[in-house]
């Protein structure tokens, strides 16, 4: 059964990107794979934006049978195809100062500095996004080998405040979007 793009029936399931609920009507991204835990499939569900920027390529594959019109469907296809461009863009898991200053960086391999900014990474593997670590704010560049990773830390780190924001912003070198927080 090939992926699925549709308005969500419920508001029970959540986001496999964001760990966020799925508004009852709000159009999400349905990934389907082998079910590992018996016969038949399972389907994977995203906010769509979280899709776009976690699973570029199923995006991609699925827009073409999306059964309506999407919303920011440019900006979307933009944002997956930097994904797919940059093949570590879509570890990304928001962004956090650190509680401790026992972290390493999976970068430059130095610690991270208590209530320093930190990316942390994850993992897409069988179906599952797992922790892999973090990087300092200073290593996004050179780790994901684009400046432009501020949309993804909005997208997947809501709570932040606009002045957190721009903080980030500056420290990467590229201003914070227009968007209050990350949106969905």
């Amino acid at each position: 059964m090939p992926h699925v793009i549709e308005r969500a029936a419920s508001g029970r399931a959540k986001c496999r990107g964001c760990g966020r609920l799925i508004e009852k009507g709000a159009l999400r991204l349905g990934e389907r794979l082998p079910n590992v835990f018996g016969e038949g499939e399972m389907t994977l569900w995203f906010h769509v934006p979280c899709g776009a920027f976690k699973r570029p390529q199923v995006l991609l594959d699925t827009l073409p049978t999306a059964p309506e019109p999407i919303e920011d469907r440019a900006r979307l296809e933009a944002i997956a195809n930097r994904g797919i461009a940059h093949r570590r863009l879509p570890r990304v898991d928001g962004v956090q100062r650190a509680p401790t200053g026992r972290s390493r960086c999976r970068h430059c391999k130095e610690m991270i500095e208590q209530q320093g900014w930190r990316i942390p990474l994850v993992y897409y593997e069988e179906g599952r996004f797992e922790p892999s670590g973090f990087i300092h704010l200073k290593c996004a560049p050179a780790y994901f080998e684009t400046a432009d990773v501020m949309e993804s830390l909005e997208q997947f780190s809501p709570q932040l405040t606009r002045e957190e924001l721009d903080e980030i912003g500056a420290a990467l070198g590229s201003p914070a979007s227009s968007a209050e927080g990350g949106s969905n």
